[in-house]
């Protein structure tokens, strides 16, 4: 068991070392329900994109924070993308919902893990953003409404039926060469991971080259196309992006090593640059995701040791200050995850802090909620005393606290990794829509419409 006690001066009344530092610098944040929460991260507006953060997949207050932050930038500066680690055609339906879309076919976040966006968290803040864009729509058209977007690469199924469900109402034969490209990648649709396997034994080696014949066709139909600001186009060409990276992706999981991390982030990057163009010059992103994902590797073990690189990273290396990462951590308490991939969700607690993390020095700085602003210039003292390398914990959708040490803290210098760093000592798990692997009573049919 790790040594947790407090780092404090003997008498046990003021923190020491860095936390000291923290607890000078730490702004309190109100409760999360008060305009006042959101207006404090007005000082991030003027960037292009904010990527805000999460130290677990299954944390309400992360979620419930998010939330807060942006309903902020989407009603006072002017952001119009919501783009979360999900997803492409899953977060479609999402989108359908708040900017009144015809639905795509088929559930949304069906597959696990179910409570990462199917919780009560993430359906309060789509009914807050679909009465806002409802209240806009005499003012802004559909296309310049705030929407919701997915990033991610592993609903290989949804994205191919999206590229050919688009070819079939505008070109017939095209989409009859997209079926027979798709072909290869058929059987594996529901268990894309056995692709891998397959794929380095030669047998399907012609998917690759089908899956990028395919991107290269919808991507210059797009930008033939572009001036009709067709979204269903933009849906299609994202979508043959995904199924091209997730072979990529697939095949790349079983050599191991960094090649397919930094598929998926380069992936989402993409993404995240492609929407920012198909929106235009005056578009503005919101992004949610992980920390390991938003923080910049190249201040983390995942940079500096593995090889690895991150949307973070990216996104500072093509906009500079005009990309802001916010991080986000927590010393105790519940968690909603699983034990293994595909197992049950559970409710777990989470240990506290190990001594020496970056969580520790913030817990002992004695403050139950704040902000940290580290950008250059801000705090100058407090950002010296965090470039220094100490453990930070990242727990995915997978906790496993007996082995918490190997399985979820890597190194990071907290200053460099982020611009800014939002702390909650105490924590609760998310709310899930779905109950014992299933859907509440009325929920699996009509989530996220609630029709």
């Amino acid at each position: 068991m790790p040594d947790i006690r407090p780092n404090v001066e003997p008498g046990g009344i003021f923190p020491r070392g860095p936390a000291s530092l923290i607890a000078a610098a730490a702004e309190p944040l109100p409760d999360l329900d008060d305009p006042a929460f959101g207006r404090l991260f007005d000082r991030f507006g003027d960037a292009r994109v904010v990527l805000l953060g999460e130290a677990s997949h299954g944390t309400a207050e992360f979620y419930r924070a998010r939330a807060a932050i942006t309903r902020h930038l989407v009603e006072h500066r002017g952001f119009n993308i919501v783009a979360l680690e999900a997803d492409w055609p899953d977060a479609q339906a999402l989108d359908a919902r708040v900017r009144r879309r015809k639905p795509p076919a088929g559930k949304a976040f069906s597959r696990f893990p179910t409570w990462m966006w199917r919780n009560r968290e993430v359906e309060a803040f789509l009914a807050w953003l679909e009465a806002h864009n409802a209240a806009q729509a005499e003012a802004r058209p559909q296309r310049q409404q705030a929407g919701v977007y997915g990033l991610d690469l592993y609903n290989l199924a949804g994205s191919m039926r999206t590229v050919i469900d688009y070819l079939d109402r505008v070109d017939p034969e095209a989409a009859g060469v997209a079926r027979q490209r798709y072909g290869c990648l058929t059987p594996w649709v529901q268990e894309p991971q056995g692709y891998g396997r397959m794929a380095l034994s030669g047998r399907y080696a012609a998917c690759e080259g089908a899956v990028t014949a395919m991107l290269k066709d919808m991507l210059e139909r797009q930008l033939r196309e572009r001036g009709a600001g067709d979204e269903a186009l933009l849906d299609a060409a994202q979508s043959a992006r995904l199924v091209r990276d997730a072979e990529a992706y697939y095949r790349a999981m079983y050599w191991g090593g960094a090649e397919a991390w930094n598929l998926r982030d380069t992936h989402m990057f993409e993404t995240l640059q492609a929407l920012l163009d198909a929106k235009g010059p005056d578009a503005k992103a919101v992004v949610w995701a992980h920390n390991s994902h938003i923080g910049d590797a190249r201040a983390t073990e995942m940079g500096l040791v593995r090889d690895e690189l991150n949307l973070g990273q990216l996104a500072r290396q093509a906009w500079g200050e005009a990309a802001r990462l916010i991080g986000f951590g927590t010393h105790t308490g519940t968690v909603a995850c699983a034990s293994d991939w595909d197992a049950p969700m559970e409710v777990k607690t989470v240990r506290p802090s190990m001594a020496g993390s970056q969580e520790a020095a913030a817990h002992d700085a004695r403050v139950p909620r704040f902000l940290l602003d580290m950008r250059p210039g801000v705090n100058s003292a407090l950002r010296r005393a965090l470039v220094e390398p100490r453990l930070q914990r990242f727990i995915g959708v997978i906790y496993r606290p007996e082995t918490e040490r190997w399985s979820h803290y890597v190194e990071a210098r907290l200053s460099e990794q982020f611009d800014a760093f939002v702390w909650f000592d105490e924590t609760t798990a998310v709310t899930p829509l779905a109950r014992g692997g299933g859907e509440a009573a009325g929920e699996d049919d009509t989530w996220p419409f609630g029709v």
